[in-house]
């Protein structure tokens, strides 16, 4: 029977790309990549009280943000206002064409008002101008023009202007949505830090999911309990090197008696044998780290891991209520706890 569908040829009669062809792709990417980072880099040196004005200016109001937008700029709008809410800073997305059909009555004298136009002149956002300064409420802009229409009439600034799309064109938004983007990112970790928003602040807003998971969970939910890797502070590296071995987490807990005096990590060991060689009749106490870093085990697993990243460490003790050790956690690859 005649069709007018086309063959496709399978995968193995496709003709492959060339590795001079993977090539060029690869690096017209690599290059697409850099100029964005490039972007990023000079959105950051021309920083200015601008960005002061817009953070202070978001936590004098009393109500919320509304973030309006319409197009790319209100998909990257609806992302900032999304952050910002789970962050400690309660905000609505609007979207600008729908503002003159009713949503405008989701913003009251109390709120801030973000507008987000790179040009500065997109219609939908320029028509609510007098809409918006009856209300009276403050405006911020996230512009590329500081010339532009919404600049003019802004009590806040912010310019997310880029030399050039990485757009082959020139035409689609691309780099100046991930400048926006990262402005965005920026005033909301900038209402965090000012907040004071904290661990258990986040945990209250991201209820489900595996963050909610991860940050309800506590640090003696995932630790490794007993038995543990333990050994005395008078204890020979030679005869230790079993318990490390069979504690399978490359390390050892010094302790004397039920008190916490040291830790031995397999690091230690090699860079003790570096420097002394044959060390397997020395003491543990002569290379062990003297007051480890250790954590409660009724602490957010989310904090565990932040401290052991700033700290840049693989493993914390853990210590129960009456200042025993009661375990170790792990961060696994970097990416995550060791369960």
């Amino acid at each position: 029977m005649a069709t007018d569908f086309p063959i496709v040829k399978r995968r193995s009669e496709q003709k492959k790309e060339t590795p001079a062809a993977t090539d060029t792709l690869v690096g017209s990417v690599r290059q697409g990549l850099l100029d964005q980072a490039a972007e990023l880099s000079r959105l950051a040196t021309r920083l200015d009280n601008s960005f002061s004005l817009a953070v202070t200016t978001i936590l004098a109001a009393k109500g919320r943000v509304a973030v309006i937008g319409v197009g790319k700029s209100g998909i990257v709008g609806r992302k900032i206002a999304s952050t910002m809410s789970s962050t400690g800073t309660p905000a609505v997305f609007v979207n600008a064409a729908e503002a003159r059909h009713g949503d405008l009555g989701m913003i009251t004298r109390d709120d801030v008002v973000v507008l987000i136009s790179y040009s500065g002149e997109t219609e939908e956002i320029t028509h609510l101008f007098p809409h918006l300064a009856a209300l009276e409420v403050p405006l911020i802009a996230i512009v590329g023009c500081t010339t532009s229409s919404l600049a003019t009439v802004a009590d806040v600034v912010l310019d997310v202007g880029v030399e050039s799309e990485t757009c082959p064109l020139g035409l689609a938004p691309t780099t100046s949505t991930l400048t926006t983007l990262a402005m965005g990112d920026a005033l909301a970790v900038a209402l965090m830090r000012e907040r004071g928003f904290g661990v258990d602040d986040f945990r209250r807003t991201h209820p489900g999911g595996a963050l909610g998971r991860k940050l309800g969970a506590r640090v003696k939910d995932v630790m490794h309990g007993p038995p543990l890797p333990v050994v005395s502070p008078g204890d020979t590296v030679g005869r230790s090197l079993a318990t490390m071995s069979d504690g399978r987490m490359g390390l050892l807990l010094v302790q004397s008696g039920h008190r916490l005096v040291g830790l031995v990590t397999d690091g230690d060991l090699r860079r003790a044998m570096l420097r002394d060689g044959d060390i397997r009749d020395v003491c543990v106490a002569e290379i062990m780290t003297r007051n480890p870093a250790t954590i409660s085990e009724d602490a957010p697993v989310a904090e565990a891991e932040a401290r052991m990243r700033t700290l840049k460490l693989k493993a914390l003790i853990v210590i129960n209520a009456e200042g025993r050790v009661s375990g170790v956690i792990e961060i696994f690859d970097g990416h995550g706890v060791r369960r």
